[in-house]
């Protein structure tokens, strides 16, 4: 695994992340998650990304993420870097939803007894809510690390303006914001315009989430939508409607692309987000060892010719 600077910090995060978003919660395969989560720290992966409500059920992810680490990783802790987050639904009532202090410093205790741990490397606010003052927000997050509960502060798909006034409220308290997550993959270039610029100019990390747009862009969809896909199930966030003929066009012209780089297109699709200096780390999902292994596969060649690089631009229809 190689490793790299976090902005302008001195903590390095490596190249590939491992989230716990799915595949970890108690309607999974203990045993598996097990596996993976150790085969991950054995191959370099030091960070491992988590949320109050991975799961499901909602919390069992942080729960059976403490149980595999009190077991099997506990005197490991300091070689790892361990995140968590809060700012979606959570419990019912009032208090178990948005960005207030009450509910952030409620969320974050909880996380801690949960996974057994005494601090979080990093804590993220998970999304902006525009019903809470940022004002409360940030003083909550720079609460968490002035508390001990938290080492870094991380914000996740704030818009550009939100995360601009952040950093500046932070900054003011000497507690700096340290990290920016959000969705960013071939398809998917929103970041592009104004929050990888902003973070670059701030000093600020960027990690990707979502950077195979779910299984996208893997070979599960070349040849239409499979019945097991995520595609083809009744719940989640990607819909068979998503799965048009302009995307499948696009992944199959990326596909050919990676082939000829002696790629997979996951390979190379995180290959390709691994090139851009902006992007500190990536976090990927896994549902089994030889998946996960495949993916850190793909740090072995993230160089890119100037000539494959507009051939990507013209496959994802972006070429100007």
């Amino acid at each position: 695994m190689n490793y790299r600077f976090c902005g302008n910090s001195g903590l390095q995060l490596p190249l590939i992340s491992l989230g716990l978003w799915h595949n970890f919660g108690d309607v999974d395969d203990f045993s598996l998650a097990t596996e993976m989560i150790l085969h991950a720290f054995e191959q370099g992966i030091t960070h491992f990304d988590l949320a109050n409500n991975y799961g499901p059920p909602p919390g069992s992810a942080e729960t059976n993420f403490g149980k595999i680490f009190q077991t099997n990783l506990k005197n490991h802790r300091d070689e790892m870097i361990i995140s968590s987050k809060a700012g979606h639904l959570m419990w019912d009532g009032p208090y178990g939803d948005g960005s207030s202090r009450k509910y952030l410093m409620a969320s974050i205790d909880q996380s801690l007894k949960r996974t057994g741990l005494e601090y979080f490397d990093i804590f993220y606010s998970h999304r902006y809510n525009a019903q809470t003052p940022l004002e409360e927000t940030v003083q909550a997050l720079i609460d968490m690390v002035k508390q001990g509960k938290a080492l870094y502060i991380g914000l996740s798909k704030y818009p550009a303006d939100k995360a601009r006034q952040a950093y500046e409220m932070m900054q003011e308290q000497h507690v700096r914001c340290l990290i920016y997550q959000n969705k960013y993959n071939l398809l998917h270039r929103n970041p592009e315009a104004e929050l990888m610029p902003l973070n670059v100019s701030w000093g600020k990390g960027f990690i990707v989430f979502s950077p195979l747009a779910q299984g996208v862009l893997t070979n599960r969809y070349l040849n239409g939508i499979p019945e097991n896909s995520r595609a083809a199930k009744s719940h989640g966030f990607l819909k068979k409607e998503d799965i048009t003929q302009d995307v499948i066009g696009k992944v199959l012209k990326l596909n050919e692309l990676a082939e000829k780089r002696g790629q997979t297109l996951a390979e190379m699709s995180l290959a390709w987000l691994l090139n851009k200096k902006e992007v500190t780390s990536v976090i990927v999902g896994a549902s089994s060892v030889k998946q996960l292994q495949d993916n850190i596969g793909s740090i072995q060649s993230i160089d890119f010719t100037a000539e494959e690089l507009t051939q990507i631009e013209i496959c994802c229809g972006n070429f100007r």
